[in-house]
């Protein structure tokens, strides 16, 4: 059927007009609607999943109580299990590479290694190494062979040198501002004998290489009870208090803020139940 061209032109008009003013309607509605949800950007993505990206490389030398391997071949210890559950906190995993201390140094300050734990801080670490808060204290103590009442005599490790004693000592441990003044002074520095590990000195005082050596209190009281010494070797009353221990962090690798965060848990941590009976679990060894 034919529509008359006046109908025509109207009902193309209509449908015209009712086309804009959908469009219309759509315009305004997609003005109001509500913003999408904001997009992370890769940037912030990177620090949202941060934590459980973390991870160090964490360096030791066997040095009961604080680090050593245990029969199950799993590495544990004081500094192990306090620096472990301030990683876990943090949601960190720890990477643990076994060296001799001084080889270690070199490898935090080289960036091969993230952090090292049980250190006392020094002017000359401070340059390649962040220092952590202090989580414990330390307290180093002169070790003799029993039965030799002249050396149980002495009140002092001057008394030793002015003996012409030989004192063992670890390479690269710091044993306060005292024993280091001595190692500067040229009259008294070749009275001192170093080795790469306690259990040296041990042999070497057994030997009769040496008259005395300096140990950590744990370390030594651990040593001497192990290898069953106790009739052999026994602790002099000269004892050398460091003071706080701290773990190094290698500049090369880990930042401040990681650090700062480190601190942080730490702080947490050294609140809680669990610290006291981590430090009492050894205390009571």
């Amino acid at each position: 059927m034919k529509i008359p061209n006046f109908w025509l032109i109207l009902v193309v008009s209509f449908v015209l007009m009712s086309c804009t003013q959908e469009h219309a309607s759509q315009s305004n509605a997609a003005q109001t609607a509500p913003p999408e949800p904001e997009v992370v950007s890769e940037s912030n993505a990177a620090d949202a999943t941060v934590k459980s990206d973390c991870a160090f490389r964490l360096g030791f030398d066997v040095w009961a109580p604080y680090q050593f391997v245990d029969l199950n071949n799993q590495v544990s210890g004081l500094d192990i299990e306090l620096i472990s559950d301030v990683a876990s906190l943090m949601d960190c995993d720890l990477e643990f590479v076994q060296g001799t201390w001084r080889d270690l140094l070199q490898g935090l300050e080289n960036g091969n290694i993230d952090m090292l734990l049980g250190a006392s801080k020094t002017p000359a670490r401070e340059t390649f190494a962040h220092f952590s808060l202090p989580y414990r204290q330390e307290e180093f103590v002169l070790y003799i062979r029993t039965n030799e009442p002249e050396f149980a005599a002495f009140k002092s490790i001057d008394d030793f040198i002015q003996n012409g004693s030989k004192i063992g000592l670890v390479s690269e441990y710091f044993y306060g501002d005292e024993i280091s003044s001595m190692l500067d002074s040229e009259d008294k520095a070749d009275h001192f004998v170093f080795g790469i590990m306690g259990e040296l000195n041990v042999a070497r005082l057994l030997d009769m290489d040496i008259d005395a050596y300096l140990e950590d209190s744990f370390v030594g009281a651990s040593i001497i009870r192990r290898k069953a010494l106790s009739s052999m070797i026994e602790p002099h009353s000269i004892r050398i208090t460091t003071g706080d221990i701290y773990v190094m962090f290698s500049k090369s690798n880990v930042t401040e803020a990681q650090v700062e965060a480190f601190n942080v848990a730490l702080a947490n941590y050294k609140m809680s139940d669990k610290y006291r009976t981590v430090l009492n679990k050894y205390t009571n060894l």
